[in-house]
């Protein structure tokens, strides 16, 4: 079955990078985007990045763009967020997300905590 595990999460200072993983199984990865979501409590999940097929149909967030920066690895099937310079407000619940035949699957999620 599709299984998405997001891993990379942490406590992080004010300024500092993060990589994200989205490792997947199940599915033929390289035939589908990838997304990646954010989530704050109590509040619905929000798009941050898009990963498209290629890499020329890849892009982020207005309110994150210039600091997220989605990619691929088809070989190892997994998918990445690379976020510099973060910020407090960056604080949030990290979810990837692939769309197969009109159902979303979703990984469990990676806390970020950013200290200011």
């Amino acid at each position: 079955q599709v299984q998405l595990v997001e891993s990379g999460g942490g406590v992080v200072q004010t300024g500092g990078s993060l990589t994200l993983s989205c490792a997947t199984s199940g599915f033929t990865f390289r035939q589908y985007p990838m997304m990646w979501f954010r989530q704050y409590p109590a509040k619905a999940r929000e798009l941050v990045a898009f990963i498209g097929i290629t890499d020329s149909s890849t892009y982020a967030a207005d309110s994150v763009k210039g600091r997220f920066t989605g990619s691929r690895d088809n070989a190892k099937n997994t998918a990445y967020l690379q976020i510099n310079n973060l910020r407090p407000e960056d604080t949030a619940v990290y979810y990837c997300k692939v769309p197969i035949s009109r159902y979303d699957y979703w990984g469990q999620g990676t806390q970020v905590t950013v200290s200011s």
